[in-house]
């Protein structure tokens, strides 16, 4: 009897990243919930309606991993980090119209956090959001947190000395705090994860690691603390649960914040990160070429998900570039390792990034049709 091929995985040859262009009635909803002009009941009945229309349409066009669009978030970080307690999240409101002047447009600056006391996990976060997307498809729900480096990002000075005069204590709780987390998804059956971090980028960005320095820190061991919070979470990893981080450049509104290849962190990050992928920014050359990509472990169960298609930009990738650029990858590490996706996703907040719904829709059709041409399936 023949041996069976084996199941597919994930990452899998098509994927994304995780976060879809809310529908116009949708970001209306959102603006109107946030200044108290929608109660919360009628915005999730909305969230409900519209994620099941963005199942439907990952499912039509052949993706396996299916997410709910992040439609239930302010931001990508904002709205999870902001339910631990001792996390205090404010978002910043827009300025109250002037009497007599015409309303100005509604905007939603980045929101702020800071950690005022013991970090703590007192409820699951995303548990509601995982059933309901579960009970939506038959295929892979992915449900996509913001990493546990996220809570690191201010350094000493946003974490209260009150409540941590000791750091290690802090990153204790983050580590406590995410595996509690991960439990509970585990336990409802969730069985892919991806953390979204921007952290691991900013250390390949030269002025970034410049501004660091000058404020008496240093990147290569902010790098190793990284790592040792990341792979703290992971050591409380539920059985059946695929890890996959994200590193993100900044992806607000098609903007970005930094830049510079993957080479300054490359050695650890691939080697001592025990993630089972990574998503990795490949667009453009702000992320520099594919020769960090040596560090991959050769022949292991680490894949690496290149995103070659922009998220960002309305123009539609010449497949013949991307094939040739997948060819450039394979030169610093098997093709047999790599995925394809989107560089990033398309709404790290709310009001998305400036392109249409039909034109992330081509983009998600590439790349399942890039995927199949390249490995013969897009799982």
């Amino acid at each position: 009897m023949p041996a069976s091929s084996p199941a597919p995985r994930a990452p899998y040859r098509a994927d994304h990243v995780g976060s879809l262009l809310r529908p116009a009635e949708l970001r209306e909803a959102r603006e109107r919930y946030i200044v108290g002009e929608l109660p919360a009941d009628k915005l999730k009945a909305l969230e409900d309606k519209h994620i099941r229309d963005a199942v439907k349409m990952q499912e039509d066009i052949g993706l396996q991993s299916i997410t709910d669009g992040e439609f239930r978030r302010t931001s990508f970080h904002f709205d999870f980090l902001g339910q631990l307690a001792g996390v205090e999240a404010k978002l910043q409101m827009p300025a109250p119209a002037q009497e007599g002047a015409a309303p100005a447009p509604k905007v939603f600056r980045p929101p702020q956090l800071a950690i005022t006391g013991k970090l703590r996990h007192v409820k699951p976060i995303e548990l509601d959001a995982y059933r309901f997307l579960r009970s939506a498809t038959t295929r892979t729900p992915k449900i996509t947190m913001p990493s546990p480096t996220m809570c690191l990002r201010g350094g000493r000075a946003a974490v209260s000395r009150e409540a941590y005069p000791d750091l290690e204590a802090y990153y204790a709780d983050v580590a406590a705090a995410y595996g509690a987390e991960l439990r509970a998804l585990s336990e409802a059956g969730c069985a892919y994860v991806q953390f979204d971090d921007t952290n691991f980028a900013y250390l390949c960005d030269v002025s970034m690691r410049e501004d660091m320095k000058a404020r008496g820190d240093d990147p290569d061991e902010t790098l190793d603390r990284y790592i040792r919070v990341f792979n703290s979470v992971l050591a409380q990893k539920p059985a059946g649960m695929t890890f996959v981080t994200h590193i993100c450049r900044g992806n607000l509104h098609s903007r970005w914040a930094a830049q510079g290849g993957y080479e300054p962190v490359a050695e650890k990050l691939f080697g001592a990160l025990n993630v089972d992928g990574y998503f990795l920014e490949y667009d453009s050359e702000r992320a520099g070429g594919f020769e960090p990509l040596r560090f991959v472990p050769r022949y292991g169960a680490k894949r690496v998900v290149l995103g070659l298609i922009s998220s960002k930009l309305a123009e539609i990738e010449d497949r013949d570039v991307i094939a040739r650029r997948i060819e450039e990858a394979g030169k610093f590490m098997p093709v047999d390792q790599m995925c394809l996706s989107p560089q990033c996703g398309f709404a790290s907040s709310f009001r998305g990034n400036q392109l249409g719904e039909d034109v992330e829709r081509r983009k998600l059709e590439q790349v399942v049709e890039i995927a199949i041409s390249t490995w013969g399936s897009a799982t």
